[in-house]
Formats: structure tokens, sequence, C-alpha cells
């Protein structure tokens, strides 16, 4: 078995730390905190992520680092950049290969059916800071100096998603419950949902396919539902009422995004819930060997753990 390195513990670094535990390697898991995540058999070191000399010492002998760190969504400017070239020259130091959790902001709005060939043609903030991250990563890979990857996944669900996850606890705890549910945008667009273990999956195995190092991958993700569809699966499964649904206004968001920096960034990116936001994962699927988890499982599992 061997070494692997995880920077972040959130609900994706969560997953995949478990996952690598589970099947024998030495986990180690970096934060700012160090703190247990509450995972047995895993190291846990506190470092600053900027740091390239202290990600060096903590990858030296790993076969794999993942990024899986994720800065306040309105500091993604001034706080990636640095991350993402400490993560490269710890990688390029170690020797380690490099795999990024990444997202869909780079395709930007109009690219209502993304694969992983689609243009990287984003103009909004938080999608060119990810392209730069990954052209430089790309960069560097096809210049001999590293080992990266990039596995890029939709909207996540299932346990362990944060509370205000599109699809999390703030819609469906009410949406199991019999009350109004509030999504951002509109309830009837399709929309690609990632199932957090799926995520978790994808990541370790495109740390260890070589014939994945060098491009970036969609994680393998079940067909699209609309936030309604999505509502009434859950609602079925947990013999609740039909769902409830009021979606909050674009204009909403925005306004409050003028006093909340946090909400303002969400309102840039509200294209992705007021237009179809569809991920084709057909690729990935053949280079990882790996299928998304059915939606009755993903539904089961994840009532269970809500």
């Amino acid at each position: 078995m061997s070494r692997h390195v995880i920077l972040g513990k959130g609900p994706i670094g969560t997953h995949l730390a478990s996952l690598l535990a589970g099947r024998g390697h030495e986990v180690v898991v970096l934060s700012r905190s160090g703190a247990p995540a509450g995972a047995d058999g895993m190291r846990h070191v506190a470092l600053d992520a900027t740091d390239a000399d202290a990600l060096t010492r903590a990858t030296d002998g790993a076969a794999a680092l993942y990024n899986c760190a994720n800065p306040p969504y309105h500091r993604w400017p001034t706080d990636w950049p640095p991350i993402n070239d400490a993560l490269l020259t710890a990688a390029e130091r170690s020797g380690a290969v490099l795999v990024t959790a990444g997202n869909l902001y780079g395709y930007g709005r109009g690219t209502t059916s993304m694969r992983e060939d689609s243009p990287l043609a984003t103009t909004e903030p938080k999608g060119r800071v990810r392209v730069a991250m990954w052209q430089e990563a790309e960069r560097r890979h096809r210049a001999g100096r590293v080992r990266a990857t990039e596995v890029r996944g939709s909207d996540y669900l299932g346990p362990g998603a944060l509370a205000a996850a599109h699809a999390g606890p703030r819609l469906l705890v009410p949406v199991t419950t019999g009350r109004t549910a509030r999504p951002i945008g509109a309830a009837d667009v399709p929309h690609t949902w990632t199932y957090l273990p799926d995520f978790a999956a994808a990541l370790a195995a495109a740390a260890e396919r070589e014939d994945a190092w060098g491009a970036a991958w969609h994680v393998p993700s079940p067909e699209p539902l609309t936030v309604r569809e999505l509502a009434t699966r859950f609602a079925t499964a947990a013999g609740a009422p039909a769902p409830r649904l009021a979606p909050v206004p674009v204009g909403m968001v925005r306004a409050i995004g003028l006093v909340n920096p946090m909400m303002r960034e969400v309102g840039r990116t509200a294209y992705q819930f007021t237009e179809p936001f569809v991920m084709d994962s057909t690729a990935s699927q053949q280079v990882l060997g790996l299928g998304p988890t059915p939606w009755d499982a993903i539904v089961r599992e994840t009532l269970a753990a809500l």
C-alpha cells in the first residue's frame, strides 16, 4: 500500500480520505487546524497551504497529493493562486501525482452540455481563476516538471454535504419534512448532480491511472435532474408530500450581494441554475473505469445520512 496526502478536509477530502484508508493506504490529511475529521487510521497535520516547503515535507514519499481545498468563495482570486503554486512546487519536488478536485465554472455561461473538450471560455472571475490553475498545471505537466490531472464535478450531494450546498440540507431538510424549500434560480431546468462518493472514487482512480495524467476528467455522474425532479425523488423516498418549491429570484440574490460578498459570488454563477447545466462524463468513465452511482442508491444513502 502507498502513502496519499490530501489537502483539505471538507466533504470531498473527507470522503476521499475514508476511501483511501479503507483500501489500506497510509493517509495524511493537511489543513489549517490539523484537528481530526473523525476518521480513524489517518494522520492529521496542520500547515499553511501556501508554504511550499511545508507541503513538500508533508508529501515526501507520497504516491499522490490531492488538492481538495476550497477557500471562501469571495476570496478565490486572492487565495487560490499561491495555494496552487505551492501545490505544484510540492508535487514537482516530491514526485507525487497532483490530483485536483475541480469544478465546471471554467466552461462558462451558455455551455449547456459540458465535455472535457469544451472550451474553457468563462468570463466570470472565479471560473477564470480555476482555468488559470489548470492551465498552469497542464503547462508544467507538458514540460515534464510534474504529473498532474484534474477531476471536475458538478454541484455535489450525498452524506456529509455542507448545509449550504444546493442539494444539501438547505434543500433536502424542508423537502423531506413537508416544508417549503427555496432553491436559487429556476426549479425546472436540467442540472447534473455529482455524488460525493463518486467524486472520491474518481480522484483516487485518476491518481492511479497513468493514462489519466496530463488531462482533466469529469466525475462519472448520473443523468441530470431538475431541482424539482431531484426534490420529488427525495420527498417520495422519505414518505413526504410533493415538494413545495419557492425559488429565490436571481435579482434578489444579486441585491443581497451588494452587502454580502458570498452572495455576490453566488449571483455571478446563478446562470448555472437558470439554464441547462449538464455534464457529460462518457469519456472519463472509459478512462477511469468507473460508472456513476444510480439515483435510487444516491437517494437511499443520502437520506440515511441526513
